[in-house]
């Protein structure tokens, strides 16, 4: 059984809290979250709640540690976690930072320290079975690979501010995935769009955007993001080979589809929010860290994985405002 600190007691904290009491494998042993009353909210899951990270990364009763407070926090509770001997599973990004990232990621080596990165997408049953039958040969070799991911809403301008921009706060998933389906990936072009909401572009970001990757093995990947959708939460992946095509197609509630005299085949929405769309994705996500802990198994996505996909978001962003291709 594997004792587990949940850090940050809001809405990825609980989810995670939520998934590690109920696992057969591990035992909630502490939420922590430095607002007062915040991690009260989650007693009810058991384990002991407290205002000090630290407190709990320390304590005996500890193996591991779910990081899932703000991202500047990051860097700070992964190394202290570390230095502790304990394994750790970090929410994306690990910080809005490269440089930093970079000094972190060279920290925990060098400590022989094991962390995970939360893309938890790679967890999505869908998207799972799309990247091993491709790389099982089903369809051959990858040639373009498509990823389309659209939010139901844009958020407010005061938390588009701090982000850290589109492509590290959003595209930034969509960056691990590619990586993931196409290996290194050697140039990135992007383009910016505010079509959403004057108020993110006059705090400087965009809020949509499109950006192509190369990869060294030829393939290519195309990203597409919007902050609005109306429709619902848009998440669809499109894998095109030598010998054929796999896609992942958006999910609805139900697979009951109507067809009438001006319908045909229509379905209902797809699902509105990432807490619903991709509920699996992180129950499976915490039990695959369970198991690579509790056997000493590689952590996947891994630090390095984290590292490479906001070097990809700041090469968009580069790109996005230079109209060049950018080279890694």
């Amino acid at each position: 059984m594997l004792n587990i600190a949940v850090v940050g007691a809001g809405r990825i904290g609980a989810i995670h809290a939520a998934n590690v009491a109920a696992s057969p494998d591990a035992n909630l042993a502490w939420v922590c979250d430095p607002v007062p009353g915040a991690a009260d909210k989650l007693s009810h899951l058991g384990g002991r709640v407290g205002l000090d990270a630290r407190q709990a990364i320390a304590s005996d009763d500890v193996d591991a540690v779910v990081i899932g407070s703000p991202t500047p926090t990051h860097v700070e509770l992964i190394l202290a976690a570390v230095e502790a001997g304990k394994a750790v599973l970090c929410e994306k990004p690990v910080d809005l930072d490269l440089a930093r990232a970079r000094q972190c990621q060279a920290a925990v080596e060098a400590a022989g320290g094991r962390v995970m990165i939360g893309f938890n997408r790679r967890f999505d049953p869908t998207f799972a079975e799309v990247h091993a039958r491709l790389q099982s040969g089903e369809i051959g070799q990858l040639e373009q690979l498509t990823i389309v991911s659209r939010d139901p809403a844009a958020p407010p301008a005061s938390y588009v501010a701090v982000s850290g921009g589109i492509f590290r706060d959003m595209t930034i998933h969509d960056f691990d995935m590619a990586h993931f389906f196409l290996g290194e990936v050697e140039s990135v072009q992007a383009v910016g769009q505010n079509v959403v909401d004057p108020a993110i572009a006059e705090v400087g970001d965009s809020d949509a955007a499109v950006v192509v990757l190369k990869a060294k093995s030829g393939a290519v990947a195309t990203i597409i993001n919007n902050r609005r959708c109306a429709y619902g939460y848009d998440q669809r992946l499109e894998a095109f080979a030598s010998a054929g095509m796999l896609e992942a197609r958006n999910q609805h509630a139900t697979s009951a589809a109507v067809s009438t005299a001006t319908l045909s085949g229509a379905a209902n929405r797809v699902q509105d929010f990432f807490l619903q769309r991709y509920a699996d994705a992180y129950r499976l996500e915490l039990a695959a860290f369970v198991k690579a802990v509790a056997e000493g198994g590689p952590f996947s996505p891994s630090l390095a994985d984290g590292v490479t996909a906001l070097a990809l978001a700041d090469a968009a962003l580069e790109s996005s405002k230079s109209g060049q291709t950018v080279l890694l």
